[in-house]
């Protein structure tokens, strides 16, 4: 029996919609995750391991602010810097003697810390990371 105005059909979606909304999804993904690689300045850090007969040497510590360069305390001009970095290489063919602890502060702009490492490895200099070292402080109760 029949009822007037209670025709309900059922409506299933075609099959060929959920290949197209699949492709659509699978074109999306590939287009947003297809970036470019950050480009930056290939660098060679030293290696952190020591040797047993490794002397302990003064490097050369290099501050880089905002506002200018610090090379082993005394402030220098970037034009001074490749000059002032041969002599302290002088004497030292080995790149271990020519590390150089670069140094900087949160405000440092970023173009000054390429730059400033631009210059240590032109001038045949080895770059190292310097990080914080870990301390366990005990309190007392």
């Amino acid at each position: 029996m029949r009822r007037n105005g209670m025709n309900k059909l059922l409506v299933e979606p075609a099959a060929v919609a959920t290949g197209d909304i699949a492709f659509n999804l699978i074109v999306f993904f590939l287009v947003c995750a297809s970036t470019q690689p950050d480009r930056g300045r290939k660098q060679d850090i030293p290696s952190s391991q020591q040797t047993k007969t490794e002397q302990k040497q003064e490097n050369t510590e290099i501050l880089v602010t905002k506002s200018g360069i610090v090379l082993n305390g005394a402030a220098v001009r970037q034009a001074e810097l490749p000059g002032r970095l041969a002599t302290h290489f002088k004497g030292k063919p080995r790149p271990e003697d020519r590390v150089v602890v670069i140094k900087t502060r949160p405000d440092t702009p970023y173009e000054n810390w390429i730059s400033v490492t631009s210059l240590v490895q032109d001038a045949g200099g080895s770059i190292t990371i310097q990080r914080e070292e870990e301390r366990t402080v005990t309190v007392g109760n």
